[in-house]
């Protein structure tokens, strides 16, 4: 009796310096206060600040900045029941004064985007209820902080894959109401459902389907075949592997490429043209330097017999005064030749190529000029 008493001074001496709403109720236990279906847009300063158990359902609150400062004063808070509003984002550290929450319930908003310290500092939360929002992507380790979670409730929204890790301990997930695709993306919640002792509520409705047809099959009991998503993953890590060292060279190639000046700091600063007009220019740089090598190369032969036909040294007048002497010479000491007479061209043509092969040295040369010839 005494203790009641004391606690009830103490209660009394903390509301005449911070007014509580009309709607809030005092036990011994806890202070509860019901600000639902108030068409609240942000979460009201006139509460005391040792409550325990809020109801924020039914109104227009988005969980702004300013919200989270609010609750971040609530540090008895143990439920929090903040549904039916208009929350469309769960920023990292949203609730992460409140160490002593056990229950959060932000069902029926329109929650798209969790990111992944959303829930840090939730060490005592147990319940945590997101459904009936739109999030699409969700991966376990936004729950890894969540150390006392045993109950996570999942169901309607837009989920068709959930990695889950082997370490996640639950003891009731609700999944139903969601288009899961029977796919290796779900193998790991599949395996996690199986191994674990976890209570999957409503297991019935909780279905995907594969990509290939419309039937559903149970989440737990599809067929879904471990071999071809170890082939899948091995071929999905070495296209990646692939491209990242595509990247990598790319940007060593562009690194090299890329033009820089140094500034009066002794610091090298970028020119102002872009990284990809520099990139384009080395590249247009070294096809046509290599087309160019290529065309030299093929037509270098060409070039070099070209140039060789005008190495023949033209005959001089006294040369061919010498040539004339000599094979008159050879006429006159021929008498057989003396006596043919000139029906016979070819022969006297064979006599003239067999003399000049022997005794000059030279060959017929088709550069030797037209009275040089005639002369002869």
């Amino acid at each position: 009796l005494n203790m009641k008493l004391y606690w009830l001074v103490i209660w009394a001496g903390t509301l005449s310096f911070n007014p509580v709403s009309a709607d809030c109720n005092i036990t011994a236990q806890m202070v509860t206060c019901e600000e639902s279906g108030r068409n609240l847009s942000n979460i009201p300063t006139n509460l005391f600040q040792n409550i325990t158990k809020l109801s924020l359902k039914n109104n227009k609150i988005a969980l702004k900045d300013s919200d989270k400062e609010i609750l971040q004063s609530f540090i008895n808070l143990t439920e929090l029941y903040l549904n039916e509003n208009t929350i469309t984002v769960l920023y990292n550290n949203s609730f992460c004064n409140l160490t002593k929450l056990v229950i959060l319930d932000i069902s029926n908003n329109h929650i798209s985007t969790v990111h992944k310290a959303a829930f840090a500092g939730l060490n005592q939360l147990s319940v945590l209820n997101l459904s009936y929002n739109m999030i699409t992507q969700l991966d376990s380790d936004v729950f890894t902080s969540l150390r006392s979670l045993t109950v996570l409730n999942l169901q309607y929204n837009f989920l068709k894959s959930f990695h889950i890790k082997s370490s996640f301990k639950l003891i009731k997930i609700v999944l139903a109401g969601n288009p899961w695709n029977c796919s290796c993306d779900l193998l790991d919640l599949q395996i996690w459902l199986t191994v674990t002792n976890v209570t999957m509520e409503n297991e019935g409705n909780t279905t995907c389907t594969f990509s290939n047809t419309t039937e559903k099959f149970s989440v737990k009991t599809a067929a879904i075949q471990p071999a071809d998503c170890k082939i899948e993953k091995t071929s999905l890590k070495t296209t990646v592997a692939s491209t990242s060292d595509i990247k990598l060279r790319s940007i060593a190639l562009l690194t090299a490429l890329t033009p820089n000046i140094t500034g009066n700091n002794g610091t090298h600063a970028e020119l102002p043209l872009g990284k990809s007009w520099t990139f384009l220019a080395g590249v247009l740089g070294f096809v046509l330097g290599t087309t160019l090598l290529i065309f030299t190369a093929i037509k270098c032969p060409t070039w070099y017999h070209y140039l060789i036909s005008y190495s023949h040294r033209r005959l001089e007048e006294n040369d061919s005064e010498m040539f004339e002497h000599e094979f008159s010479a050879d006429m006159s000491s021929s008498p057989a030749l003396s006596s043919t007479n000139n029906e016979d061209p070819i022969v006297i043509s064979e006599k003239i190529h067999v003399f000049v092969s022997g005794e000059d040295g030279y060959i017929e040369d088709k550069y030797i000029d037209s009275y040089v010839t005639e002369e002869s």
